[in-house]
């Protein structure tokens, strides 16, 4: 017979590995959402987090970054942002056209779809039998955007943003006119804002007009600039920086294991 240390060992290796499955049809009043699902294979409940991905859906790279988060022991739902715009599975490709459509439709989606979205996510975490009922969200580029508005909810506990894109020039959505830096009081649990210097998309400028907003609204937020260009955390492309993307993956996960509670 294996002793209790060992089938305990052989429990925490399963809780490493992770399972995946789609949820076709989230009701969102502008359509139904695909959202892909990731989790610890091991049964049991589980902090729920959102996973918001940059303007070319879910790709390769935004789908091992789920993984990689599921393993650690999240259950992660990974929304299609362009839902309403464009067939289920789509995803674009890291090209110009990719990059030019993607953008089309940030600026094309309505706004407050984009919050609607993320009610309606935050609320299927919730809804789980596998979810323990603390939330986070986290985003990168486009989707560091999202996160920052989806941690306005008031039980989002942690938000992590990624190199977010449009936030200091508030032209996300239709007419480029967003209200995210007005409402970033809202923020009630823990942010952690993480940069690169080089970006040209979030200039010095545009950094130092968000944080300052922070500071005011007194939220409470980590900040973290590396040398670093945009997409550095992406593995694909010139821009990869491995070294640099695991030391903001240990930033992220402490940040929800400190908030989350899973340790």
């Amino acid at each position: 017979m294996l002793s209790k240390k060992l089938l305990g060992r052989r429990k925490w290796a399963y809780r490493m590995t992770i399972k995946d499955e789609i949820v076709e049809n989230i009701a969102t009043p502008t359509g139904p959402m695909r959202t892909y699902i990731f989790r610890p294979a091991a049964d049991g409940r589980y902090p729920g987090v959102i996973l918001y991905s940059e303007i070319f859906q879910v790709t390769g790279p935004i789908r091992r970054t789920a993984a990689m988060i599921a393993g650690h022991g999240y259950l992660v739902a990974v929304p299609e942002v362009y839902h309403e715009l464009e067939a289920p599975g789509t995803v674009l490709p890291y090209d110009q056209a990719g990059a030019d459509q993607g953008n089309a439709h940030k600026y094309g989606k309505e706004l407050p779809a984009y919050d609607t979205d993320a009610r309606a996510t935050l609320d299927h975490l919730k809804s789980r039998p596998d979810c323990n009922g603390r939330l986070g969200v986290i985003g990168i580029c486009l989707g560091g955007h999202l996160a920052f508005r989806a941690g306005m909810n008031p039980d989002v506990l942690a938000t992590a943003c990624f190199y977010a894109t449009d936030i200091h020039s508030g032209t996300l959505g239709q007419g480029k006119n967003d209200d995210s830096l007005a409402r970033a009081g809202e923020i009630k649990g823990e942010l952690l804002h993480i940069w690169g210097r080089q970006d040209p998309h979030v200039p010095l400028e545009g950094r130092n007009t968000i944080k300052a907003r922070l500071e005011e609204a007194a939220v409470l937020f980590q900040w973290i600039e590396l040398n670093a260009a945009h997409a550095f955390m992406r593995d694909e492309g010139y821009r990869y920086d491995p070294a640099l993307a695991r030391l903001c993956y240990g930033f992220l996960f402490d940040l929800l294991h400190r908030r989350l509670g899973n340790q």
